[in-house]
């Protein structure tokens, strides 16, 4: 049985909602672990870095698997590995075995973050127009459904594993059954370059990721601690607490979706400014808030904030022609994604020495150098 053939982009689109719904499914009831296993914040960071390093050791490597499996081949193969990792560590009873799943989780989640981003940057090509940020959206409005999903299931007691294993069976079959008749877009003309076996980033490359330094340091704030923000800070329900993660997807759905023809009238770093200035804004509603409804809100903002600044960095670095747009891709992701590997154990210690509330507020000062270096989204049609 496959589905009806669809347009590339909105396999794309469809491709991309579907792997963050994978994804977004363990953070909702992260506090729900967390109790479970009787830890502290901090090795609860610890923990969820394991995500991280499971990435970078996937991502060393990726240049290598993408000369030989391509998305239509291991997408499927993927979400079906997060899914099983996020089922195993809701089983874990212990804190050791939790990293384990989560390390497993994160192997997989590196190969899918360059090949499903690689394939949108090729589409974008084969069309000719942009639908980076479109794509990006729908990854927004699966984590959406995963936070509202999660929070109602975890208002109602359901058990992780079961509420895990509900979502990984549809999810697996859903991409196997999408890409069965999917035929890849071509590459571009610099991909047909010798690959390389490790990813280096150049210092264009290293630019781009200290553009989007504070998104994605606030955006793996949010994803990692909202619930247990909301939780600690205003002893709110398990519904409210699920909520934080839903807004923030739900703002950076909002941005994402409109943003492709906003950035084609107006520029990547005018986008780029703004972003970071609603950055500012939600991190400090969050840091200061007195009341849920104000955190939320701060949330959302934050949401918005980040909700291009990665999309767009992906586009520059893909659209360099220095080296093949799968290394460039690759090259970013992997040392945008090192934040991912030092955040949640930082942020960790931070709210267990003094408040979650600085965790929130330590991004801030980045936000000033990002703003500094926007001109190097638009570098990404020729070689500096």
């Amino acid at each position: 049985m496959n589905l009806p053939k669809l347009p590339a982009q909105q396999v794309i689109f469809i491709s991309f909602g579907l792997y963050s719904f994978a994804i977004g499914t363990l953070f909702p009831r992260l506090g729900d672990l967390q109790l479970a296993l009787g830890i502290s914040p901090a090795i609860l960071g610890l923990c969820l870095a394991a995500i991280a390093l499971g990435l970078q050791v996937s991502l060393l490597f990726s240049s290598l698997a993408l000369a030989r499996v391509g998305f239509k081949s291991l997408m499927p193969w993927a979400v079906a590995i997060i899914g099983l990792a996020f089922f195993l560590a809701a089983l874990a009873g212990h804190p050791l075995w939790f990293a384990a799943a989560l390390f497993l989780a994160g192997l997989a989640i590196g190969l899918a973050e360059i090949v499903i981003n690689l394939e949108a940057d090729r589409v974008e090509q084969m069309l000719g127009r942009r639908i980076m940020n479109r794509g990006h959206a729908f990854w927004s409005l699966g984590f959406f459904a995963a936070g509202i999903v999660g929070a109602g299931l975890a208002q109602i007691q359901l058990a992780v594993w079961l509420h895990f294993l509900m979502v990984l069976l549809p999810a697996s079959l859903g991409f196997f059954l999408l890409l069965a008749d999917y035929q890849p877009a071509p590459p571009r003309p610099q991909d047909s370059q010798p690959m390389q076996k490790l990813v280096r980033p150049t210092w264009p490359i290293l630019l781009l990721v200290l553009v989007t330094l504070p998104a994605m340091l606030l955006e793996g704030a949010g994803i990692d601690w909202s619930v247990i923000f909301m939780r600690d800070m205003f002893t709110t329900p398990p519904l409210v607490n699920g909520l934080a993660l839903a807004v923030g997807a739900l703002g950076q759905f909002l941005l994402r979706y409109f943003a492709d023809p906003v950035v084609e009238r107006h520029g990547p770093e005018k986008i780029a400014r703004l972003s970071l200035l609603a950055l500012f804004v939600g991190a400090v509603a969050v840091s200061v808030a007195a009341h849920p409804l104000m955190a939320l809100a701060g949330f959302a903002v934050m949401g918005m904030g980040n909700a291009v600044l990665f999309p767009l960095a992906v586009s520059a670095a893909a659209r360099r022609t220095d080296r093949p747009a799968a290394v460039n891709v690759a090259a970013l992701t992997q040392t945008a994604f090192l934040v991912f590997l030092l955040g949640p154990p930082l942020l960790g210690l931070i709210a267990e020495a003094v408040s979650l509330r600085l965790s929130f507020a330590i991004a801030l000062p980045l936000i000033g150098v990002s703003l500094f270096l926007c001109k190097t989204l638009n570098s990404g049609l020729a070689d500096d």
